[in-house]
């Protein structure tokens, strides 16, 4: 059985990038339903006893596969933030060589990710991963997909689905998107980097 993620900082922690209001629902209503979705399509199924990421990888389309990529969509989202005062707002060592390497700058690679965030269409998530060979990607994932699904390792997700932002931003997705860099740790980031799957 899944069980909710605990967040290691209070609701109002996050403010004024994200609110209270929308932590509380976005957590503790929206990933709920997902944890408790799941748990009631587990027992029995093939799928019984395997981690998120591997029922992300076998699942095809679907209620299980939907249910379990959010889970592990948003338990990577939420663990990635720490209050704007103690966030490692900048990358550092060998994930800043790399992504200096492949975009130029940090600025030039978060315009991109920002950009591929505001042009995904609909419902869904862009996200940083790393190759096999240890290159960074960045992707968008339609509705509830990973990229684990194509066998890279995900680093740093921006949720574009409207609930994760509209009480604070209404319909500006592309400023949600530019103030989430603050609540960035990027000490998380590397560590996942260096974690092999």
């Amino acid at each position: 059985m899944f069980e909710l993620v605990k967040l290691s900082y209070e609701m109002e922690a996050l403010e004024p990038v994200i609110s209270a209001q929308t932590l509380s629902f976005h957590h503790g209503k929206h990933l709920q339903a997902y944890v408790d979705n799941l748990n009631k399509l587990l027992p029995g199924s093939e799928y019984e006893g395997m981690t998120l990421e591997e029922i992300v990888r076998k699942a095809p389309a679907g209620p299980v596969f939907n249910n379990a990529g959010q889970i592990l969509n948003h338990e990577l989202y939420f663990t990635q933030f720490k209050p704007a005062s103690e966030a490692a707002k900048e990358p550092e060592g060998a994930l800043a060589a790399q992504i200096v390497k492949q975009w130029g700058s940090v600025e030039a690679f978060k315009a991109e990710f920002e950009a591929k965030g505001v042009g995904l269409f609909g419902s869904g998530w862009v996200w940083l991963s790393a190759d096999a060979d240890g290159n960074l990607v960045i992707t968008q994932e339609q509705g509830a997909s990973n990229p684990v699904v194509k066998g890279l390792r995900p680093l740093l997700t921006f949720d574009v689905w409207e609930h994760a932002y509209y009480l604070d931003y209404q319909n500006r997705r592309a400023a949600h998107l530019s103030a989430l860099w603050q609540i960035v740790d990027w000490k998380v980031i590397a560590e996942r980097k260096n974690v092999r799957m």
